[in-house]
């Protein structure tokens, strides 16, 4: 059996390999290899394949592309650089995504004191004039101390004696805070531990302004103080009845030193008016010197009736008159 013989030709040209298949081989492809290339059967030059051409271009798209991040690990305030290396020819373009975002450009794209909002998944794209291509997908996860902590009460902030009150602490860090400490402020030491704190039956005596910390590896932060206390309309009725109590007696030591300074006053009252009426009789008492205020007539007629006497007054001096003598041991 014979096997045909195919022999390849370039431009019309005898190939400078003859193949005894219908296969042909380019290695190392250069500038060289550009042209249009056929086949014919050995011993049948005159029956042609159908030609085809290869184009051998001088550069070619990025084929590879490689990113690195200067740290594994990666906390907040960190210097953060990537690197973008891909096989292109000519050298290719590269620019640096943030999800769907462009964020920089160059091989090198470096993130100067890094926040928490620098996290999230980066990638370089590289680009000639023969195409594109883009990198596997890098995540930076930036490590943060506490921060945002915050006190919430499960109540809405009215406390009734004897209720149960249960404070929680929240914050915002990377990776999570696992260590919580509840202070109140007029205490140097820790009153409590965990996310939650509970008071199960809440009295006046625990009163006061309590905050927690929040800490993980990277640090730790404190909140602000919540002021607890009892219900001011629970306690009301505590000073309500001393202070009632205290007016009750007030009223009564005024009332009593009205009621006293009344008969005081009345006594007073009763006792000038027997004094006066004491002076009165005093000035009646002896009908001699009521006798003597009287007009010398008047007097006459007096003596008259008093007497039983007839006598004549006609005579206004005194001395005209009989004397009168009274009998003063009957």
């Amino acid at each position: 059996m014979i096997v045909p013989t195919y022999i390849w030709r370039k431009d019309g040209h005898l190939h400078s390999q003859i193949f005894a298949d219908n296969v042909l081989d380019l290695e190392s492809v250069g500038l060289e290899d550009s042209g249009q290339y056929f086949c014919t059967l050995s011993g049948h030059e005159g029956l042609n394949s159908t030609s085809f051409d290869i184009t051998v271009r001088p550069g070619y798209p990025p084929v590879s592309i490689l990113v690195s991040v200067s740290a594994s690990e990666i906390v907040e305030g960190d210097l953060v650089t990537l690197n973008c290396n891909s096989d292109a020819k000519p050298q290719a373009e590269n620019n640096w995504y943030k999800g769907e975002l462009i964020v920089g450009s160059g091989g090198v794209y470096s993130i100067s004191n890094i926040r928490s909002d620098g996290s999230g998944e980066y990638k370089c794209r590289s680009r000639n004039k023969y195409g594109e291509k883009d990198s596997h997908a890098v995540k930076i996860n930036v490590m943060y101390a506490p921060r945002d902590v915050v006190v919430t009460l499960n109540s809405s902030g009215v406390i009734v004696e004897g209720d149960s009150v249960t404070l929680s602490c929240s914050s915002d860090s990377n990776p999570p805070a696992v260590n919580f400490s509840w202070f109140k402020e007029d205490q140097t030491s820790a009153v409590g531990s965990g996310q939650s704190f509970s008071i199960s039956s809440f009295s006046s005596s625990f009163s006061g302004r309590f905050y927690c910390e929040a800490q993980n590896k990277y640090g730790s932060q404190r909140s602000a103080s919540v002021s607890l206390s009892v219900n001011a309309e629970d306690i009301k009725p505590l000073i309500t009845v001393p202070v009632g109590i205290t007016a009750a007696v007030v009223m009564t030591v005024i009332l009593m030193l009205v009621v006293g300074l009344l008969i005081r006053r009345k006594r007073a009252t009763s006792s000038e008016e027997r004094n006066h009426r004491g002076s009165r009789v005093a000035t009646v008492e002896s009908p001699e010197d009521a006798y003597m205020t009287l007009e010398p007539k008047s007097r006459c007629a007096e003596y008259d009736t008093l007497d039983n006497m007839k006598r004549s007054c006609d005579t206004d001096d005194p001395e005209d008159q009989d004397p009168v003598y009274y009998n003063i041991d009957n």
